[in-house]
């Protein structure tokens, strides 16, 4: 009996394996504003849904990294949903607190940016798979605002 259990487990295993799942990639990381506590960056995140249903996003957590450290990181709570046989673009906002950059001083330099790397982990709700994640990181160089950004 406990062979024919493994069989089946190895069985479904194997489908859920071979099952196309929704891919992503960040397509751009940019300046969006500047606030009294903070710097807020968006990532755009480009994710592809093989189903013929939509699926939900149950949540997105990201870690925003410059010189090996941590400088921001948080979840986004249900964002929305993937649309069925299409791409999805989804916005991801990172607010960098101001503190962060100023221990930061060394890596920003004369050239005014900061080099990254962005670690986001989308779940996602997937019909006959549940809950998953899929995991992306991304690597740049963004630069910080200028006076000209702020006012305008």
């Amino acid at each position: 009996m406990s062979q024919l259990l493994d069989k089946a487990k190895n069985f479904v295993s194997e489908k859920i394996n071979d099952t196309a799942k929704p891919e992503a990639s960040v397509t751009d990381v940019d300046f969006k504003r500047v606030s009294k506590d903070n710097i807020e960056y968006l990532a755009k995140v480009s994710v592809r849904n093989p189903y013929s249903t939509p699926i939900p996003i149950c949540e997105i957590n990201y870690s925003f990294k410059s010189a090996s450290r941590e400088i921001a990181s948080g979840t986004i709570p249900d964002p929305g949903s993937l649309k069925a046989k299409d791409t999805t673009m989804v916005d991801v906002p990172v607010k960098v607190p101001y503190s962060i950059l100023v221990s930061l001083a060394k890596d920003i330099g004369a050239d005014w940016d900061i080099d990254y790397q962005l670690e986001l982990g989308f779940v996602i709700d997937a019909p006959a798979i549940g809950n998953f994640t899929i995991p992306l990181s991304h690597k740049g160089e963004v630069k910080l605002p200028t006076l000209s950004n702020m006012f305008a």
